[in-house]
């Protein structure tokens, strides 16, 4: 958790590696009271705007909420924090991610929709907020610049072909 802006805005940040694996006996059970001391807690520290910043990278299919948990997450959420959220930032989001939120997407509000971002790296998100009060987990930190790394290489090996090279000249 951060803040930014002069009112001290609050920023939640919710690393998904760290979810339950769903593979638990009291898997419903955990994840259940885990929405209810989020709640409760953003009840506590939101007074005003506030902005979530969803980490995504470095999580297992495993550890991923499903759609019905999150139908019930948005449903249960009350009128006064879905209006103070400003927005909804999705950090290094999956296939599945943008394919949950693609076809939920006709079932919550437009103004909803409209929070969601997508942002594919940890230099992006310093582009959009003040990172001095956000804290990222290492595994996070290590995935983004793997992903990086990952990028250059296929762009220097891009470059290097003569064929890909004679292609990008026409």
């Amino acid at each position: 958790t951060g803040y930014y802006g002069d009112g001290l805005n609050a920023i939640i940040v919710f690393a998904a590696c760290f979810l339950p694996d769903s593979s638990r006996t009291d898997y419903n059970y955990v994840m259940e009271n885990l929405f209810l001391y989020v709640i409760s807690t953003l009840e506590l520290m939101v007074a005003e705007d506030y902005m979530i910043v969803y980490l995504n990278g470095a999580t297992p299919r495993r550890r991923m909420p499903g759609l019905g948990w999150m139908k019930k997450c948005y449903q249960m959420i009350d009128r006064r924090l879905r209006k103070n959220l400003k927005s909804f930032i999705i950090v290094h989001p999956s296939w599945f991610i943008r394919t949950i939120l693609a076809v939920t997407r006709p079932f919550i509000s437009s103004k909803f929709s409209s929070k969601i971002q997508y942002v594919n790296t940890l230099a992006e998100l310093r582009e959009m907020i003040p990172m001095e009060y956000v804290h990222i987990p290492d595994s996070i930190v290590k995935y983004d610049e793997d992903k990086c790394i990952k990028r250059r290489m296929r762009t220097s090996c891009l470059s290097n072909d003569p064929e890909m090279a004679s292609m990008e000249q026409e």
